[in-house]
């Protein structure tokens, strides 16, 4: 099992085009087997850091979503939004692995 941690630096003057964003990508990392656990924006300090988590079985079936995702119409939508929209500055991406009882 691998999780996906996104930090995103966003425009705080675009914050309802950034949870758009995020509302569009959630049931389409779950199209490709993921497990989406949610958007996290800006309540209080910074106004420009957003964050996302999801999890694959293994980092062979993530690296198979973002295969896929680069064919799927519905994903490239997506990512033309968030470039038409110019919400998200930056971001980066890491992987963890949980650790469990």
């Amino acid at each position: 099992m691998v999780t996906c941690y996104l930090r995103y630096i966003i425009d705080p003057y675009k914050l309802n085009e950034f949870e758009h964003y995020g509302k569009i990508w959630i049931p389409l990392v779950e199209k490709f087997g993921g497990t989406h656990h949610g958007y996290f924006l800006p309540s209080e300090g910074v106004n420009n850091v957003a964050l996302a988590m999801f999890t694959f079985p293994s980092l062979a079936s993530y690296e198979t979503y973002r295969e896929k995702s680069l064919l799927d119409p519905e994903c490239q939508a997506a990512f033309k939004y968030a470039e038409d929209t110019r919400c998200i500055i930056s971001y980066e991406r890491s992987f963890f692995r949980p650790i469990f009882k």
